[in-house]
């Protein structure tokens, strides 16, 4: 698993909106993301993009956690609330998974456990 952390530290990006590992493990990543000014939208209220990406960089960390290279190939996200202040946590895990491809949910909630989103995302294992 220590590849898993220098997996997310090489993702500059990541790096920018300051979205943090938690945990990992074998099937599941947990992420977090302090909120802060630069990541409001014009409504004051976190950017789609910004909890987009929190999503995204837990479903890379959960689909590459066991060690073989996984590549996105179809993500959606549902937003059902929207946020202002506080953390975002990201709790990817895996639903399914065969050779070739994993199915992957991620739950995305605020600092007092209401659900933000729910992101699915389908990876291609590539083979080594």
């Amino acid at each position: 698993m220590e590849h898993i952390s220098s997996f997310l530290d090489a993702d500059p990006f990541s790096q920018e909106l300051g979205i943090k590992l938690e945990s990992v493990s074998k099937n599941t990543a947990t992420l977090s993301l302090v909120i802060s000014e630069k990541h409001l939208n014009t409504h004051g209220t976190v950017h789609g993009g910004v909890i987009y990406t929190l999503a995204d960089a837990a479903f890379a960390v959960a689909s590459n956690a066991d060690g073989t290279p996984s590549v996105a190939i179809n993500t959606s996200i549902t937003y059902m609330k929207a946020v202002k202040s506080g953390k975002l946590i990201a709790k990817a895990h895996e639903f399914s998974k065969n050779h070739t491809l994993g199915s992957y949910i991620v739950e995305i909630h605020d600092h007092e456990g209401e659900k933000i989103a729910v992101f699915q995302g389908l990876s291609y294992r590539k083979r080594r």
